[in-house]
């Protein structure tokens, strides 16, 4: 079975998933996103991130990512996690409730084509 694939905003992700996505950008989000383009032919500039079942796209700006950052209290203030943020996670990221949430709760969270996730 395929991955289910998404992208999202990232106020509408669970915490859990936001959590994830947290450990595994440590130094923040800017420097990691990606552009493509959406089914209107726009484009969008997301961060990339995966789980066991899902892989997402984050819709965020340059500008969004450094805002994300700056008012996140797990990140000090030179925008790095904080050492002491891993103490209290767990391992979400094959949590199953993420795919239900998603699914219950966020019609505009989309479905997209392989030729979106091209890292050219």
């Amino acid at each position: 079975m395929a991955k289910k694939r998404v992208v999202i905003d990232y106020e509408k992700l669970p915490s859990e998933t936001i959590n994830s996505i947290k450990a595994k950008y440590p130094d923040g989000y800017e420097d990691n996103l990606i552009t493509f383009t959406n089914k209107e032919g726009k484009f969008v500039s997301a961060l990339p991130f995966e789980t066991e079942k899902i892989y997402y796209l984050v819709r965020m700006t340059e500008r969004e990512a450094r805002q994300i950052i700056k008012e996140d209290d797990d990140y000090d203030d030179a925008g790095k996690l904080r050492d002491d943020f891993s103490d209290d996670l767990k391992d979400t990221d094959d949590n199953d409730d993420t795919e239900e949430y998603l699914s219950d709760n966020f019609d505009e969270a989309v479905n997209i084509k392989d030729d979106a996730f091209d890292d050219d």
